[in-house]
């Protein structure tokens, strides 16, 4: 072959490849009844992690120990493992470096999930590692994960069905001149009450009653006294330590918007509960 023809011929790039070996793959499982994790560690890249916080949709975080190794657009596929050659990899989705890592979410998560389950290999596919012009691919071991994902349904399972940031701050409703508690609102206190006393972080509760202001204020004051009583009993009678409680009541001295419509004197009529940690 001519010297010209070997300058011609293409120039093939090998990608800086990053994976767990057999004897390395391993997923370690984080449980609580706030958050599920299943992690594997990438040797000599950083972790990839199966996250699911309480209320919350799965994501899935692969995160370099050093943030300058991934950068502008990443391209993630299900391959075969190595054993098991000749199947053309299955397109998942293509994403951006974001402040260093990629997060993965929706439906998207989900279809890593099932790839592992059936064996394939998650590969990440950039363009640049670190700031040279090499190509880079990462993979996810789906060697020994079946037991692994077996504990992690288990941690779905115990989750509650909602998060701190979800409940911290919360405001229930009333009819006109009502204090009784409906359905929907014993729903959400049920959601609070359950939250509260799995979480030993939570030292106080503030219950606000609050009115419109039609009518007169020392009714509006009352009823809204009562307000503040119903959701206090009620959050007593189901557990909640009545020393962690504050409440308080206003009729309609603070109202959240104006009480020019009928629409935000709804808003207006109101209990609201904050929680505060330690």
């Amino acid at each position: 072959m001519s010297l010209l023809a070997l300058l011609i011929l293409p120039v093939i790039v090998q990608a800086v490849t990053f994976r767990p070996t057999i004897e390395t793959a391993a997923w370690e499982i984080d449980m609580s009844p706030f958050m599920c994790r299943m992690t594997q560690r990438i040797p000599s890249f950083g972790e990839g992690v199966f996250e699911q916080e309480a209320g919350e949709n799965l994501v899935f975080r692969l995160t370099p120990s050093q943030r300058q190794q991934l950068n502008g657009s990443v391209r993630l596929v299900a391959e075969m493992p190595n054993w098991q050659p000749g199947r053309q990899p299955q397109a998942i989705t293509e994403l951006s470096v974001s402040q260093g890592q990629v997060v993965v979410q929706g439906d998207s998560a989900i279809r890593m999930l099932a790839a592992l389950h059936n064996g394939l290999f998650p590969t990440f596919s950039a363009q640049q590692w670190f700031q040279t012009s090499e190509p880079v691919t990462v993979g996810i071991s789906s060697v020994n994960f079946a037991p692994a994902y077996d504990d992690y349904l288990d941690c779905l399972t115990q989750l509650l069905p909602v998060n701190y940031r979800q409940i911290a701050r919360t405001a229930v409703l009333f009819p006109p001149e009502q204090f009784r508690l409906s359905d929907a609102t014993t729903e959400r206190l049920d959601q609070i009450i359950q939250y509260v006393l799995t979480d030993p972080s939570v030292q106080q509760i503030f219950i606000d009653g609050h009115s419109d202001n039609v009518g007169r204020r020392l009714l509006n004051r009352d009823t809204s006294r009562r307000r503040a009583e119903a959701v206090t009993e009620y959050l007593v009678g189901r557990g909640v330590p009545e020393d962690i409680i504050i409440m308080r009541y206003h009729g309609d001295r603070y109202p959240v918007v104006d009480n020019d419509t009928e629409e935000n004197r709804t808003r207006n009529r109101r209990v609201t509960i904050r929680l505060e940690r330690e």
